[in-house]
């Protein structure tokens, strides 16, 4: 034993009795990867290199689930952590008892269909070159603990033997620290090819699964996130609490309580969240501040050549207890795109405000054979839109779409409840039709008032002016309706029923409590504010009705 340094030491006693030689092995292969198990459980994960593939076996299994404890894991750039379990193993849970951060910029991958969860509550960083290959669904987490119902805790920072009891699926992600960690991604590699078959890049699970982050901040930085027909869900939390962990047959859901105080979620740079496929694909957020920027969106819908009549898309969930802010092109469809058929899920969001500014949007539209999703706004305080570009609209068809007489579905209805609504500098509120369905409705609640200045406006529209198929628009146009304290429109702004086609235009109903104010024009064009319903010369449908209450 005189040839054995210190070092080597310590690792034979890390490795319980086992063989001089494989101690010595594993401190090697360890300490190149960063991944470095533990010794905690009763039958230890061990690690071994063949190239830069870091293969890691052994663990303790409980019924379908396979545990590994590690005080380090980290995976550098060309290298590969490699959980090589067998393929009976539903779900593979993997804790970081150690101080350090989770450092993935190579690849993590899995065998079978398992499941995999990292837990570290330290922080969790995916590097530009981080992958996933992945057969099941992929959860990131900073929680100290996994719950699995009354049975106990798989946790990271109490770290104990129980593992052999833990034989059901996990139900709660548990967070007892004072500060809790923070998630971020920033992946662009390569991701394989996408339902259209299109190259895409970021962090992947197979279609129909799910991958969710849920830490502190989570931090969406120019990277992205696919799971196409799947769900994605990004949840922040700022102080201690449990977060509710569904477990389906295929995909994984949270579910947060409103006493659990939330961190940020952000998306800058560019990044993309994707689920959009031929059925199904749900998004979903929950934090404090929800931030789009930079050109970020989040996708879903039913996509081109794909879907049948009973394909439905899911929907787009944002859950803020602060604000939800679009910008600088950045925005949220939630599509039946062009050739494709099926139904379009809902846009939702719930926040203190939302503000969509510098030509952001929100978008529930049909494109292809199948109705629309709804808009859904709930904002506390104020729901605020921006400048030339800054809409939330509701499409059947589009104004470039030269067969659009194969648009065939209804537009949703998009629906804001807030205290105060603004448009300003060329914002918009819109709802159209260009085929052969219904435009929806937009309905307004603001308890305090409604403002519009500048060439915003709110619009239903059947056709456009510079649609040469017009005679083929023969849906009918959606109704506006705003009920508020005060309606003001200022310097040109306008609210316009009209149609260019074969449908009638929709009707304009206002209740206003106290007032509606109407002046002044748009200092560049010369039009005035105003109300009207109309119908264009070319067309044969019918004007609406316009009603003022106040």
């Amino acid at each position: 034993m005189s040839g054995i340094s210190t070092r080597s030491r310590w690792f034979l006693g890390m490795a319980m009795g086992g063989a001089i030689g494989s101690a010595l092995a594993l401190s090697t292969n360890c300490a190149s990867a960063q991944i470095r198990p533990d010794g905690t459980l009763p039958n230890n994960s061990t690690v071994r290199l063949e190239g830069n593939n870091h293969i890691i076996e052994g663990g303790t299994r409980a019924g379908g689930n396979l545990f590994h404890s590690f005080s380090e894991f980290s995976v550098p750039n060309k290298e590969t952590a490699h959980f090589n379990n067998a393929a009976d193993v539903q779900n593979i849970f993997g804790r970081v008892t150690g101080g350090s951060v989770s450092k993935i910029d190579g690849i993590i991958k899995a065998m079978g269909t398992a499941n995999l969860f990292l837990i570290n509550p330290n922080g969790i960083i995916f590097g530009k070159n981080a992958s996933l290959n992945v057969g099941g669904s992929f959860v990131g987490t900073t929680a100290n603990a996994i719950q699995f119902g009354n049975l106990g805790f798989f946790s990271a920072t109490n770290p104990d033997a129980s593992a052999p009891m833990l034989t059901i699926n996990p139900s709660a992600l548990f967070f007892n620290q004072s500060t809790i960690a923070a998630i971020s991604n920033s992946s662009v590699a390569k991701a394989g090819l996408d339902p259209t078959r299109a190259e895409v890049t970021g962090l992947r699970v197979p279609d129909g699964q799910s991958l969710l982050l849920v830490g502190g901040d989570v931090n969406i930085n120019g990277g992205s996130l696919r799971a196409y027909g799947g769900r994605v869900e990004l949840a922040g939390l700022a102080a201690p609490g449990t977060v509710g962990l569904n477990v389906g047959q295929n995909i994984l859901t949270l579910s947060l309580t409103e006493d659990v105080q939330r961190a940020n979620v952000s998306l800058s740079n560019g990044a993309e969240v994707n689920v959009r496929a031929q059925d199904s694909g749900s998004i979903a957020i929950n934090a404090q501040n929800v931030s789009l920027t930079g050109g970020s969106k989040l996708r879903a819908g039913i996509e081109s050549e794909l879907g049948t009549p009973q394909s439905k898309a899911g929907d787009i969930d944002i859950n803020a207890t602060g604000d939800t802010v679009l910008s600088d092109g950045s925005f949220i469809a939630n599509t039946v795109v062009p050739n494709a058929v099926g139904q379009g899920g809902n846009v939702s969001i719930s926040a203190d405000s939302l503000s969509v500014t510098n030509g952001a949007q929100l978008n529930a539209s049909t494109l292809g054979q199948g109705n629309a999703g709804n808009v859904i706004i709930n904002a506390a305080k104020s729901v605020s839109l921006d400048g030339s570009g800054s809409t939330i609209f509701s499409n059947v068809g589009a104004v470039n779409n030269t067969q659009n007489n194969i648009v065939k579905g209804n537009g949703g209805n998009t629906q804001i409840t807030t205290d105060q609504l603004f448009l300003s500098n060329g914002a918009q509120l819109v709802a159209s039709t260009l085929g052969q369905g219904n435009a929806g409705n937009v309905i307004v609640n603001a308890s305090k008032s409604v403002s519009l200045d500048g060439k915003s406006g709110i619009f239903s529209s059947v056709g456009a002016i510079n649609n040469t198929q017009n005679n083929i628009v023969k849906g009918n146009g959606g109704n506006i309706q705003i009920t508020t304290d005060q309606l003001f429109l200022s310097n040109g702004a306008q609210l316009q029923a009209i149609t260019f086609g074969q449908g009638d235009a929709g009707n304009i109903e206002i209740n206003a409590k106290n007032s509606v104010s109407v002046k002044g024009t748009d200092s560049s064009s010369g039009s005035s504010s105003g109300l009207f319903t109309s119908t264009d010369f070319n067309s044969t449908g019918n004007g609406g009705d316009l009603t003022v209450n106040t």
